[in-house]
């Protein structure tokens, strides 16, 4: 039987990016954390670009030039800077761009000619986020500050000329606006002033200077929106409907300015649907839809002619692999052989799509997998809850997942109220006094698992990273008498002092999900596990990064601190090299043996 490292040696290969000549760039774990590759065409023997300890967050290919942006932070504590590496160059032909170590950029796209690019940062106040412009061939501080930001501003890209940005701006993960900045008279212009919280994402410019965007304003799933180039600031009422879908989200479009090609994406039940065609104002053309792996597929990168398109796509049994895609037929072929490490494909499980009725009578959705041989008596499970809270599980690959079915586990992976992907109402079902009725959920979860015959009611795990921690230890002190066991991956134990230490920059956003310390202290309080330790009785194991800027150290500090006077049995893991999550290999590696064992312990 294969032991966990087999499985955490499963590659993964993404984020792929066409230069103007046809290579492709791409992400590429195999070395441990994932590094610049390219290929030259499907399937050949890829090149390593970049050799670094720490992994790369993104690539983006200049639409003229050989080259390429990609962006890398240092053990993990999400402060990227902006690095320029030359194709034709060597492996050390690598310069760094922004070289301001304290400060965030997030990567705005090359201008069309490929002589500028744009990131928003926040270097002038770490708390807001402003927007700059700057010369390709410049480095470190020579770069154009073009707009002051307020908040958390984020560059969409650029106008078919070049002239302008396009700028979102988010208040909340369900509230943000869109703006158009002119650079050269600094006019600031808001497309989507608007009442009350909804939600204008995945905005990108179209071939005639209009804007696609995807909005829930005045309805409760996304939809796809364009303001035509004249109607650029005329308000809301100026919104053309392009692509709606009454039950599931439009996630947004690609689209090729030159060609007019575009590809537009739909969430159905977490499971990715793709639309490739034309696009012409309002009107779409259908061409084809991808033949691609059962599961979820994006960042879209078109060739040179755009009579291609590559992207990323993965699947509950199928790792994560680039694809070529030809626009017109919709036939798939994979770029790259990214290795399951020898573990047969066939071997990997799928899951079943179920629903169950928790307290309310709310229809929750959850991805159940059995092992494909199911123990007399039933099957331990581990439920898998997602961070966010505004996020989804979604049936992508996970070698954990497959390494725990493969030994024997079932595994349950709730949508609680408050995930996205079932429309605006069902993702405001948890906002702030409401938030332990997604505890709740979890708990009818479990109710649900007893009731089925494949399962062992006395051996069910509660597992989480994130928000998902926090859902972990709220089940933990909540319902102590379901669990076998818990395992908080960087998880929340104290709300209050959760946002009194996170980065500066996410507070205002996060208290607009979970309450603010000003108005909501008490309550905050009343929810944190931390305050509740005195009811737990399942075995925890925490596992923690040091340089975590979002859900800070001392949030496992504080519960494995306060769980051990309790007399507890707890197992404590902190990387002093990661952040928000365990990324290195041989990290994770020696993370999850740990966590297999302390299951296999005590489950």
């Amino acid at each position: 039987m294969r032991d966990i490292e087999r499985y955490l040696n499963v590659r993964s290969a993404y984020g792929a990016s066409f230069s103007p000549g046809g290579t492709l760039a791409f992400l590429y774990d195999a070395t441990g954390v994932s590094q610049v590759w390219t290929l030259a065409e499907p399937r050949a023997w890829p090149e390593q670009r970049t050799f670094y300890d720490e992994s790369v967050g993104f690539v983006d290919c200049s639409p003229t030039r050989e080259e390429l942006v990609f962006g890398m932070d240092e053990g993990g504590n999400e402060r990227t800077q902006l690095h320029r590496l030359d194709l034709a160059g060597g492996v050390d032909d690598v310069t760094n761009l922004t070289d301001r170590p304290g400060a965030k950029h997030r990567w705005g796209g090359w201008s069309h000619d490929g002589d500028r690019f744009a990131f928003a940062s926040n270097r002038r106040d770490e708390s807001v986020f402003d927007v700059y412009v700057q010369d390709r061939d410049a480095v470190g501080g020579d770069t154009d500050l073009v707009h002051e930001g307020s908040g958390w501003l984020t560059v969409q890209g650029w106008s078919p000329d070049d002239s302008r940005l396009l700028v979102s701006e988010a208040y909340s993960n369900f509230d943000q606006d869109v703006y158009v900045l002119d650079l050269e008279s600094g006019e600031f212009v808001h497309l989507t002033p608007h009442e009350g919280t909804a939600r204008f994402v995945s905005a990108t410019w179209g071939p005639d200077g209009g804007v696609y965007l995807a909005t829930d304003h005045d309805r409760d799933t996304l939809s796809l929106v364009r303001f035509a180039p004249e109607d650029l600031g005329a308000g809301l009422d100026a919104m053309d409907p392009v692509v709606e879908d009454s039950e599931w989200n439009v996630e947004g479009i690609a689209v090729d300015h030159d060609t007019r090609r575009a590809v537009y994406s739909k969430n159905v039940d977490g499971y990715t649907e793709l639309t490739v065609g034309d696009i012409d104002g309002t009107e779409f053309t259908e061409r084809s839809a991808p033949a691609l792996p059962k599961g979820v597929a994006g960042g879209v990168s078109f060739d040179a002619d755009a009579t291609s398109m590559a992207l990323t796509a993965t699947g509950s049994s199928a790792n994560t692999n680039v694809y070529g895609v030809d626009v017109d037929t919709g036939e798939a072929d994979r770029w790259t052989c990214a290795s399951t490490a020898g573990i047969p494909r066939e071997s990997f499980v799928e899951p079943d799509l179920v629903r169950f009725e928790s307290f309310d009578g709310l229809a929750v959705p959850a991805f159940f997998s059995l092992p494909h041989e199911v123990p007399e008596g039933g099957a331990p499970v581990v439920v898998d809850i997602h961070g966010g809270p505004e996020s989804q599980r979604r049936p992508s690959f996970n070698s954990l997942k497959q390494y725990f079915l493969a030994h024997g586990y079932a595994v349950f992976e709730p949508n609680v109220r408050g995930s996205t992907g079932y429309g605006t109402t069902y993702t405001h079902l948890d906002d702030v006094e409401k938030r332990m009725d997604s505890v709740r959920d979890v708990e009818a979860g479990v109710e649900w698992l007893h009731a089925q015959d494949t399962v062992d009611p006395d051996r069910i795990v509660a597992f989480g990273g994130s928000y998902g921690g926090f859902m972990v230890l709220a089940a933990l002190t909540e319902y102590p008498d379901r669990w076998a066991a818990g395992v908080d991956v960087v998880g929340i134990a104290n709300f209050v002092t959760f946002l009194e230490n996170t980065g500066s920059w996410r507070r205002e956003l996060r208290e607009a999900e979970y309450g603010s310390l000003a108005e909501d202290r008490e309550f905050l309080e009343s929810i944190s596990p931390i305050n509740n330790i005195e009811k737990i009785r399942a075995p925890l194991f925490v596992l923690h990064g040091a340089n975590d800027p979002r859900v800070p150290l001392g949030e496992a500090e504080q519960i494995v601190e306060e769980a051990r006077e309790q007399g507890v049995p707890v197992e404590e893991l902190i990387f002093e090299d990661e952040g928000h999550g365990i990324a290195k290999r041989e990290n994770r590696i020696e993370a999850y043996s740990r966590v297999v064992a302390f299951l296999d312990d005590h489950v």
